[in-house]
């Protein structure tokens, strides 16, 4: 068992579970996590034999029962509706990469709170010893009978793709990858927003990202389904186009549907006259390609901790800009979506989470914003209380109108 941190505030010390020296920062973050971010508590008291023999044995037989003769009430009088699976095999945590399964606890238990704190939606962190995608898939629906809803998290491309496939195929309930569709979301809400500021529309933008993992993919093809001019998007080898030999099976699907212009060459070639750059790769964009693009650009950099535009340079050049970070207006946070999605999913019993619901997710975040809308506030911030119950109603309304409701 580690050493408790004998003084947090001291400039350096050792901690034992670390083996290392560590600042300031570092001892106020683990002493914030020691023992963990949560907890199970009950919500029946447990005050006699009376309250034991309802709570469980004998009483918890009659619930049991009925259940097993109509399983349908195992929403009513189980947690099950209102509790997500947080799912990770550790490969693509935060910045840190593959780092398995037990370092990415801390994360996972972190996701779960945001749930709780945001949405009112319980959550459980599950990390599994496996890296195997039909392993992944084989798991989670053996674990399904006991969630309302599966959110995976931080697993790498391209098998994030195949596992959130299988999964929607084989289960009834709703299943997520955040790091793809959470990210997405909260993009469109921003990109409506400043393109409303400029009195432009979708149709009118020509984009461009960087990155072609889980979350410039899920951009790029939620941003076309919500009418964007066009896209096109760039991986480390350069503009992800038809005449590329190289291509994986999702960028090929991907060559398919974006870049109509036609663009080959490096990320710099596409941000030629472009409207929008967003930024989810990390790496840095040279000022003088923030530079060509069309007068009034927005600019979303939003790799943390370092954006790829500075946001003292992208402010030079572009009307809008946005990051990924909390000390700069405009963060782009996964946390403005996911907990009301799954809430608004949870509360209608929804069979699965549908392109229409997002898109009233991303629509229902922009309205928040309303009347205030400014260059500097085109999204609001995750502690706005109006965030939640908007993207929740809005949410629930589309699962009904899409005919996946429930209830």
């Amino acid at each position: 068992m580690a050493a408790e941190i004998v003084n947090p505030r001291s400039d350096s010390t050792t901690d034992s579970s670390t083996g290392s020296a560590t600042d300031e920062p570092f001892d106020a973050a683990f002493a914030l996590h020691r023992g963990g971010k949560m907890a199970v508590q009950a919500t029946v008291p447990l005050r006699d034999k009376d309250d034991l023999s309802l709570a469980y044995t004998p009483g918890v037989a009659k619930v049991c029962s009925a259940i097993a003769e109509n399983p349908e009430l195992v929403h009513d009088y189980t947690w099950k509706s209102q509790v997500v699976a947080v799912v990770t095999d550790g490969t693509a945590v935060l910045g840190l990469g593959d780092i398995g399964p037990e370092a990415s606890l801390p994360v996972m238990e972190g996701k779960a709170i945001l749930f709780k704190q945001f949405g009112g939606v319980d959550a459980v962190p599950i990390a599994l010893a496996t890296t195997d995608a039909d392993e992944i898939v084989e798991t989670v629906v053996r674990l399904a009978p006991s969630f309302g809803g599966v959110n995976l998290e931080d697993i790498s491309a391209p098998r994030c793709f195949e596992i959130e496939r299988k999964l929607q195929e084989r289960l009834d309930i709703p299943v997520f990858h955040d790091d793809q569709h959470g990210t997405a979301v909260v993009t469109l809400a921003a990109l409506r927003n400043a393109a409303k500021l400029s009195g432009r529309t979708l149709g009118d933008l020509r984009g461009v990202i960087s990155g072609a993992g889980a979350a410039g993919v899920a951009i790029a093809k939620f941003l076309l389904e919500a009418g964007l001019g066009d896209v096109a998007v760039a991986d480390r080898k350069g503009i992800v186009s038809r005449d590329r030999e190289d291509l994986t099976d999702v960028k090929r699907e991907l060559a398919e549907i974006t870049n109509k212009a036609g663009i080959s060459g490096p990320l710099e070639t596409a941000l030629v006259g472009a409207d929008v750059f967003i930024g989810v790769s990390g790496g840095t964009v040279p000022e003088a390609a923030v530079a060509s693009m069309a007068p009034g650009a927005f600019v979303f950099a939003m790799a943390n901790p370092d954006p790829e535009v500075h946001p003292d340079i992208a402010h030079k050049y572009a009307a809008v800009v946005a990051t990924g970070r909390s000390d700069y207006p405009n963060q782009i946070n996964n946390v403005l979506a996911f907990p009301g999605i799954f809430a608004g999913a949870l509360q209608v019993r929804a069979s699965r989470i549908t392109e229409g619901m997002k898109i009233a997710a991303a629509t229902a975040l922009a309205d928040v914003v309303g009347a205030e809308l400014a260059a500097d506030y085109v999204i609001p911030s995750p502690f706005d209380e109006r965030v939640a119950p908007a993207v929740t109603a809005a949410v629930a309304a589309a699962a009904r109108a899409e005919g996946v409701a429930r209830r």
